[in-house]
């Protein structure tokens, strides 16, 4: 049976968008799904199902999360094979830009368009660059970045539906999962 990692967005902020782990292991299993475990309290969690269409299983989990919650709650699905090859990819990056003040990983729903790509491109700044590869971006903050803002390079509305983590709980869940 196939193994997906699902990343919930916009949970855990503020007092009305409280959704503990162990909530979201009780939801998960209650559609039907298996071996759900999470990792930390940020919106990551693994899970088996024999279902294979990636869009089912997102609507799936977010019809029970809404249900449950009473608010949405956009999920973003990958297969273990998947999350790996965006870890190894992280990996390689920040390798290959030494100096970084900080590495996040934007996991997007759907690929960004030919023409978001060329704006996001655009956005390059001495805070650092965007690199895009399939439903993965990667913000590489630079000596330039100024800490406490995520969206240092103005991206995250170009991506589309997607989530960020940063190159520590990517490469984790990646060790331990995949």
């Amino acid at each position: 049976m196939p193994t997906y990692v699902a990343f919930l967005r916009a949970i855990n902020l503020g007092a009305n968008r409280k959704f503990p782990k162990a909530d979201i292991v009780r939801v998960v299993e209650s559609v039907g799904f298996t071996d759900v475990e999470t990792h930390i309290n940020t919106g990551n969690v693994r899970f088996t199902t024999p279902m294979r269409s990636r869009a089912k299983i997102e609507k799936t989990l977010e019809d029970a999360f809404a249900a449950d919650r009473g608010f949405d709650v956009p999920t973003i699905v990958f297969t273990t094979a998947e999350l790996k090859a965006i870890a190894a990819e992280a990996s390689a990056l920040t390798a290959e830009n030494p100096g970084l003040a900080r590495h996040y990983v934007y996991l997007l729903k759907e690929e960004p368009s030919t023409e978001s790509r060329t704006r996001i491109a655009a956005l390059d700044s001495a805070a650092g660059e965007m690199v895009v590869s399939g439903r993965a971006a990667h913000a590489l903050l630079g000596p330039g970045y100024q800490a406490g803002s995520v969206d240092a390079l103005k991206a995250e509305k170009l991506l589309g539906v997607a989530t960020n983590r940063n190159l520590n709980v990517i490469t984790a869940i990646a060790d331990k999962w995949c």
